[in-house]
């Protein structure tokens, strides 16, 4: 976004043409005659009307959203599951300022590092709008920022990762600022630090980069893994990997735990009535088994199986109509003749497509049938809700 757009985007004839237009479709907007800069007024109208959901502060203040910003931005959800508080925090990759303003609840002074400055106009703008008056913008590099400060209660980096020619990076080297790099210093200059990685990075991984005291929290919304945090505090000295699904519950082990041993003997499909799929983030912080196993349930491949109804917040919870070997021809008899077929897939080595073709259906409505491969052996769960 130009500067000259930031502008028209603040004048009255603009703003309320956005106002007028809001909930009208995007793409109608710029055909309409008498719309004052229409191709901004339906870009704006489109980013708000996401905004919805994912940042509803920044929609009830109609906020100016730019593209970019808006796709790479935390959703106020996880923005502020954050827990710090204290008097001086710094986040050193602004960006649309959602973390900022979290922070900004609950640090007495926030500084955020955005060196874009056409970006750090819009959030300076924003972020007056949402009365985030204890938020300064340092307009240049993290590591300028960083020089600034002796000593601060947080740092908090959401690193850039996506290349010059958008391509999504994972590693913290590949990743702007290169948080690898600064760590040594960002241990020296803080008490804690929350640096949000790839939902890619290897859990394990992020332990062992960042050392004692550090631990990693998996975060989803709606069943999608949105945030891995590592965080590290001075003078911890335990690990803990979490995994937590916004609004439903968290769940958390040692780092160092012992190695797990499974129910005992074969499975046994006729014991069980009931199939549970653990939530996305109990998946990515390889937290299955154990947290099966705190709520009473069998733990087999990627599921958790049970004989009574459970209650497994953290979990989808279905019953099991019937139980097969993945053998398509015995599989297509208990199939729909009508409507597709609605596929959970975990732990299978068979592509969604793949399994589609071999039963001659397609994916889409119609029965429900989770496949996973448990003890080298794959299976068919045909389900119902429960």
């Amino acid at each position: 976004m130009e500067n000259w757009e930031i502008e028209e985007l603040l004048t009255p004839e603009v703003r309320a043409a956005i106002e007028a237009n809001i909930e009208c479709k995007p793409s109608d907007i710029a055909l309409r005659k008498g719309v004052p800069s229409a191709r901004l007024v339906a870009s704006q109208v489109k980013y708000l009307q996401r905004a919805r959901r994912k940042l509803p502060s920044y929609y009830a203040a109609r906020a100016i959203l730019p593209s970019l910003a808006f796709e790479q931005s935390s959703s106020e959800e996880c923005a502020a599951h954050k827990r710090f508080e204290g008097e001086v925090a710094l986040d050193l990759t602004c960006g649309l300022g959602v973390d900022s303003l979290y922070l900004s609840r609950r640090f007495s002074r926030v500084v955020a590092a955005e060196h874009n400055p056409t970006l750090a106009t819009i959030t300076r703008h924003n972020l007056n709008l949402l009365g985030a008056t204890n938020v300064e913008l340092f307009e240049g590099k993290a590591e300028e920022l960083l020089e600034q400060f002796e000593r601060v209660d947080l740092i908090y980096a959401d690193p850039d990762r996506r290349s010059a020619d958008g391509k999504k990076m994972v590693c913290l080297e590949e990743c702007s600022p290169n948080i690898a790099d600064l760590l040594p210093t960002l241990k020296a200059k803080a008490d804690h630090l929350a640096i949000k990685l790839s939902p890619m990075f290897d859990i394990t991984e992020a332990l062992v980069r960042f050392g004692t005291g550090s631990d990693v929290e998996v975060i989803s919304l709606g069943g999608e893994v949105k945030e891995v945090v590592v965080y590290w505090s001075r003078g911890a000295s335990e690990s803990h990997i979490r995994a937590t699904a916004l609004s439903i519950g968290s769940f958390e082990c040692p780092a160092h735990r012992p190695a797990e041993v499974g129910p005992e003997g074969e499975f046994d499909p006729a014991k069980y009535r009931y199939l549970v799929v653990p939530d996305a983030a109990l998946r990515k912080a390889g937290l299955v088994a154990e947290w099966c196993r705190s709520e009473g349930l069998d733990h087999y491949g990627p599921y958790g199986f049970s004989e009574e109804k459970p209650q497994a917040p953290m979990g989808r919870i279905y019953n099991i109509e019937v139980s097969l070997p993945y053998q398509p021809k015995q599989i297509k008899r208990h199939l729909e003749r009508s409507g597709g077929i609605e596929l959970i897939r975990h732990g299978f080595p068979l592509s969604s497509a793949a399994i589609c073709k071999a039963l001659g259906t397609k994916e889409g409505a119609g029965s429900r049938w989770a496949f996973g491969e448990i003890d080298q052996k794959k299976w068919a769960f045909k389900l119902n809700n429960n």
